[in-house]
């Protein structure tokens, strides 16, 4: 099988060049006594290309995105109570890696009633997707101070993220598409638990 040179090799190639002129020039190869120069150099191309060879047949190919996201809809997940204003949600934690990337994927027949609440270490700007789901959702970007900053939709199966406007955001809240509207939720609200505020509820020492 066919192996094309890599980096590595080149960077040899080039250094036999170097080594094969300053021999031209008698500088001579005192570690090669027996050996002609022109052996030598082949020999040393011939060793190089089989090890790039060798290299590449042994590094399996990465796996593609697809092949590292979620194939099906996550199990229901723990739920806090939150407040929003007069209105009240049970909303599933997505507090690890592997839930938030599962998110609401693949979940179909989403109720009023149903919400998810993204919970990140850092405030940033927040960037979410639609691929395998389904259903379009309805997302607030909330800061550090619980208070929420925008309002965004999220349209089913859409793989263009939907990027927060400012880089302070430190919660996501998804429900069901159209939910804040029906319920005069806007940016402003403050959002609270059961036990507290959203710092004191995730981040109380």
């Amino acid at each position: 099988m066919f192996c094309g040179p890599g980096l590595e090799f080149l960077d040899v190639w080039e250094s036999i060049h170097r080594l094969q002129r300053l021999i031209e020039k008698g500088g001579g190869f005192p570690q090669a006594d027996g050996v002609k120069p022109e052996r030598f150099i082949a020999l040393l191309l011939a060793a190089t290309f089989w090890a790039g060879c060798q290299k590449s047949a042994d590094v399996a190919p990465s796996p593609s995105l697809d092949d590292r996201l979620p194939t099906q809809a996550q199990p229901k997940l723990p739920t806090i109570r939150i407040y929003l204003g007069a209105e009240q949600l049970d909303a599933e934690l997505a507090l690890t890696a592997e839930q938030e990337r599962t998110g609401m994927m693949f979940r179909t027949n989403i109720a009023e009633t149903d919400a998810m609440i993204f919970v990140f270490a850092q405030p940033q700007r927040a960037s979410f997707w639609m691929k395998n789901c389904p259903e379009s959702l309805s997302a607030a970007y909330i800061g550090p101070d619980g208070v929420i900053a925008e309002i965004r939709h999220l349209e089913k199966n859409d793989t263009n993220a939907v990027v927060a406007a400012v880089e302070n955001i430190q919660y996501v809240l998804e429900v069901k598409d159209g939910w804040f509207a029906r319920h005069n939720i806007s940016p402003g609200t403050v959002i609270r638990t059961e036990k507290g505020s959203l710092r004191e509820t995730f981040f109380q020492k």
